[in-house]
């Protein structure tokens, strides 16, 4: 028995995409406009990254983590390290240039044939503030590494992995240099996934206690995203960003929301999420569209009215997934996030996030229309009544309806699928969702379901389709991995794995080699 579906949020249209980032000339614009209102030189480089701007505004990155690419122009060493469980072995997973993109083929590699976890997400700054999988806390028992592999996603135009944070995983570095202590000013962003979220405790990133334990008001200092509304009123149904700063989950001095605008982010696939604070008497939120855009304050003002907060009491320990005490039942994904001495100015902030946007996070992969790893494809039906309807996930659920030229931009998002080496078996192909990243096409009791990646066997082989030519003659069949004999099947307009014949209503022999067949067409999102 598949074990069971995780809750997930509702369905929500997210904002489209659009496809192209800014450009590098805007960045450069940006960056130089900073670096002018601060008296350091007239002129930057348009590859200028998150920590050479940080460090150009006099607030440099005291901890810088990436899965997908540097974040310095000029950092040329490892990103992660990921250990196979064949035989245990480790391999550290760098760049393919300097200050350039993961070499996630060098995964693939070491991994083939087997499967992978995250051990070491490493600092690229030169603090080596490396994060490794946390140990036990005071509120949850010791985390398990992701799963290196969960969270395909373009970037840059190279095909990387992020990580992907189901419950019961975490990383944490309890003894740093140079992180803030004792009510010291500093920053933090991250980028991570509003598709990706629950309310669970705690999804944080950034400053946290050394002893893995609740040691107080004002322990912490860490961005958390998530669904989880601490203190009410809380507006709209998020995920929202919020300060952990320990014993609550701030939007604002008094904990609850004071502004009515601030909704949360909803489901966009990619978050920059920003959190500054002086350590005495000031700290601001910030969150941005990844893709596209600038940032919005949702609050800037006091620290915390209650005793403890004002001066802060940070610690120095660096957390990533969980809370200070390890409380570790909430799910997020990571792609970057850095920390910084002393608070950055918001223009700093401003060309931070124009280099996130001109990255193109979620672009298109480069091939469309075909079977092969990488690909972006739509899965249209071929049974004579439904040649327009296409498989597309709706409230977590796969189905078809139609879907055409004059649709809407969410109908063509939920119909379009990344095609990625099977999750059980490399001779196999899994789908990933466009636009929930880190999200497969996977069955439950016969009936399939967009869920995310979760890392276990059960779910890897729910995953994984094995194409043969189409049982009507035309198209292509998928034979479920662990089910070899169902196929998929569209079924009163939902979607199982079916056999020809059975006791269940979805494996009736009427049509079923027209059902099971499929067109492989080009993707409809753009």
């Amino acid at each position: 028995m598949d074990p069971r579906l995780p809750r997930r949020q509702p369905h929500r249209s997210p904002r489209r995409p659009r496809s192209a980032a800014l450009s590098l000339l805007a960045a450069f614009a940006t960056v130089a406009a900073l670096l002018l209102g601060v008296g350091a030189p007239q002129a930057a480089a348009a590859s200028s990254l998150p920590c050479d701007v940080y460090a150009a505004a006099g607030t440099p990155c005291v901890a810088a983590h990436s899965l997908v690419r540097a974040l310095y122009s000029s950092y040329s060493g490892s990103l992660y390290q990921v250990q196979r469980a064949s035989d245990s072995a480790t391999s550290n997973i760098g760049l393919l240039t300097a200050g350039g993109y993961a070499n996630a083929a060098a995964q693939d590699s070491f991994c083939s044939g087997t499967t992978c976890i995250i051990t070491k997400i490493y600092d690229q700054s030169s603090r080596h503030n490396d994060l490794t999988v946390e140990g036990a806390g005071g509120a949850g028992a010791a985390d398990v590494g992701a799963p290196a592999d969960a969270l395909p996603v373009t970037v840059g135009g190279h095909q990387v992995y992020g990580l992907e944070i189901s419950a019961g995983m975490g990383y944490r570095d309890n003894s740093t240099s140079g992180v803030a202590v004792n009510g010291q000013a500093e920053g933090m962003y991250m980028v991570t996934s509003g598709t990706h979220v629950n309310g669970a405790c705690c999804f944080d990133y950034g400053n946290a206690e050394t002893n893995n334990k609740d040691t107080g008001n004002g322990h912490m200092d860490a961005i958390n995203f998530g669904t989880e509304c601490w203190f009410s009123p809380c507006y709209g149904q998020g995920p929202w960003v919020q300060a952990d700063l320990e014993n609550g989950l701030f939007q604002s001095d008094a904990g609850y929301s004071k502004n009515t605008s601030n909704t949360g982010t909803g489901p966009l696939p990619f978050v920059t999420a920003l959190l500054k604070n002086n350590g005495q008497n000031h700290f601001a939120l910030k969150y941005g569209n990844a893709q596209s855009g600038g940032l919005t304050t949702t609050y800037s003002g006091g620290e915390p009215t209650t005793s403890g907060y004002s001066p802060m009491h940070q610690e120095g320990a660096i957390v990533l997934g969980t809370g200070g005490d390890n409380s570790n039942g909430s799910i997020g994904s990571f792609f970057e996030g850095v920390m910084t001495s002393g608070i950055p100015t918001d223009a700093a902030d401003d060309a931070v996030q124009a280099d996130i946007v001109s990255v193109g996070y979620g672009g298109a992969t480069g091939s469309t229309g075909s079977l092969t790893p990488g690909s972006e494809i739509s899965l249209r039906a071929t049974t004579a009544c439904c040649t327009t309807d296409y498989i597309r996930h709706q409230n977590d659920a796969a189905v078809i309806s139609s879907v055409t030229s004059s649709g809407s931009s969410l109908d063509k998002s939920d119909a379009t699928w990344i095609v990625r080496r099977g999750l059980a078996s490399s001779s196999c192909v899994s789908f990933e969702s466009r636009n929930y990243p880190g999200d497969f096409l996977r069955h439950y009791n016969y009936k399939l379901y967009r869920q995310p990646m979760d890392g276990t066997a059960q779910f890897r082989s729910d995953a994984t389709f094995c194409p043969q030519t189409g049982k009507s003659g035309t198209g292509t069949s998928f034979a479920s991995y662990n089910y070899p004999t169902r196929y998929l099947r569209h079924y009163n307009l939902n979607v199982y794995i079916a056999s020809d014949g059975g006791s269940n209503a979805w494996d009736s022999t009427t049509s079923w080699s027209d059902d099971v067949s499929w067109a492989v067409s080009s993707p409809w999102a753009p």
